[in-house]
């Protein structure tokens, strides 16, 4: 109960006028801003540090929390409706998420994205508010160890899982590491495949791969077929109504509440922040969609726009910012960049969080996480009617839109580096993305590889350096243990599941050839 107290309190002081005004406009700031390709919550975040040191510090943090929940529902609109994500977070939406806007459901895949964020922000923000002791027990019982085996985990998972093809699967992996790898190694100096360019000695950025490979790569590939499509090109057609029925809410509920398991474990590691349970929870709706159809139950829509593929990731995404903020208040390690930066607003202030936290400013951390509840109110109030006027941008004339995308997407790779090398990376990778979609290999592979390569290299070698070069560390806990045995089951499942297929595919051409 005491809990429960010290949330009412947060509420009392949350609940003011002049804080339900901070964070009303950090909630519509942070979701302009991450509807923009390239941006997003963390660099709102910065931009707004030096203004708010005038701010009494529970305002100015409410306004940060509201600019970072607001920044994950930006995200999803502009991967959906142009398949261009705002933030790594939003790309595993991008792979339903547009299908379904070009099948005309974007109302309903925007609304399911809002809806979805929404659910998952709420229940990790109670899961923080009452079980902060529990969540915080679990992050200091992972080392290197652990979290390499996270990222290994992540790896096999999404290229077993996500791609119909493991050796196309691993071929992706092994493009995605390769571009992590380029650049200087952080711990001996060398240049690793920089090729004698310095503007490569920083490596690639994560904007220039994600945008390079979704957006650009994708107008490529569509002006590609311009002259091969048969049928004309004619804006898609809005089907239903802009909200979701009960036949989608059946669907989308137990998405929501997978997603939510998915991204809350995530929040309090330091394991790249939510790009691993969004890629987990899409892999693990496809499966579950894949064994639902083999069992002769509703048709796998996986590829064609199916709105578990919507679900399940925003919900995932947004536990995971819930709690990271329980992770940052708690202990004081930021599991983000938007955390991070968060992190020094607090030291700015004269304040450090951890522990201790909750006993000498009690008032701001109860009122931040009451906020948090707020602002969630506000963005479902915000997004939910708004979803069928975003969807309109799908009526503009394709040679218009991709243009725009294009424009869009190339401000936002400049505007992150200032950099014109940068540019041409991203028309290299947007050719290589271009390649990948004409032979069928998977793009989540590359972009967990990218954004996990660094983080499990570094953990790889901290922990051989522990265990003085005994690679035996490595599988030296029960948690570590459990990883990779969780891995080999899946692996196991996934390739019975597709004998199993490619049995049913054979018998079912003999039986044709017989009929026939």
């Amino acid at each position: 109960m005491d809990a429960l107290d010290h949330l009412m309190t947060g509420f009392g002081h949350a609940l003011t006028p002049e804080n339900l005004l901070w964070a009303l406009l950090g909630v519509v700031l942070g979701t302009a801003v991450g509807v923009l390709p390239g941006l997003g919550s963390s660099m709102a975040v910065a931009l707004l540090l030096p203004v708010t040191f005038q701010l009494d510090p529970t305002g100015a943090f409410i306004m940060f929390a509201g600019v970072y929940y607001g920044g994950l529902f930006g995200d999803s609109t502009a991967a959906i409706l142009m398949n261009t994500p705002g933030q790594s977070s939003a790309i595993a939406t991008t792979f339903e998420g547009h299908k379904m806007a070009l099948r005309g459901r974007a109302p309903q895949a925007l609304a399911t994205s809002a809806i979805g964020a929404f659910v998952g922000a709420i229940l990790s923000t109670a899961l923080v508010a009452f079980f902060s002791p529990w969540i915080i027990a679990l992050a200091l019982r992972f080392g290197p160890a652990e979290y390499f085996a996270l990222a290994v985990f992540a790896f096999i998972a999404t290229s077993a899982v996500v791609s119909h093809s493991l050796v196309r699967g691993l071929v992706a992996l092994g493009i995605g590491l390769t571009i992590s790898l380029v650049g200087i190694d952080t711990l001996s100096g060398a240049e690793r495949f920089t090729l004698g360019v310095p503007q490569l000695f920083e490596g690639f950025s994560i904007i220039t791969v994600t945008v390079a490979l979704l957006a650009v790569g994708e107008v490529l590939h569509v002006a590609g077929r311009v002259h091969t499509d048969n049928a004309p090109a004619s804006p898609p057609r809005r089907t239903g109504t802009p909200w979701l029925k009960g036949a989608d809410l059946r669907r989308t509920v137990p998405a929501w509440l997978r997603g939510t398991v998915f991204g809350v474990p995530f929040g309090v590691i330091p394991s790249g922040g939510s790009e691993i349970p969004t890629f987990l929870a899409y892999g693990a709706e496809r499966k579950l969609a894949a064994r639902r159809a083999r069992k002769g139950g509703r048709p796998d829509e996986f590829g064609e726009g199916a709105i578990e593929g919507v679900a399940a990731p925003e919900a995932a995404g947004s536990a995971t910012a819930g709690t990271a903020m329980g992770a940052l208040l708690g202990l004081g390690l930021p599991t983000s960049a938007t955390a991070a930066i968060m992190l020094a607003a607090f030291q700015q202030y004269g304040m450090q969080p951890g522990p201790l936290l909750f006993e000498r400013n009690g008032d701001l951390v109860w009122a931040l996480l009451a906020s948090l509840f707020i602002g969630s109110v506000m963005l479902l109030i915000l997004n939910l009617p708004f979803a069928p006027l975003w969807a309109k941008l799908l009526l503009i004339p394709k040679p218009y839109l991709y243009a725009g995308i294009t424009v869009f997407s190339s401000l936002g790779v400049y505007a992150a580096s200032s950099s014109i090398t940068d540019l041409w990376l991203m028309l290299l990778l947007a050719l290589a993305g271009l390649m990948m979609r004409r032979y069928d290999i998977p793009l989540a592979p590359v972009l967990i590889a990218v954004i996990l390569g660094p983080v499990a290299e570094a953990e790889l070698r901290r922990a051989l350096q522990v265990g003085q070069g005994d690679v035996t560390v490595l599988v030296d806990s029960g948690i570590t243990v459990g990883i990779y045995a969780l891995l080999l089951v899946i692996g196991a499942v996934v390739a019975i599941g597709r004998v199993r297929s490619r049995r049913a595919a054979k018998a079912a051409e003999r039986a044709t050839a017989v009929t026939g």
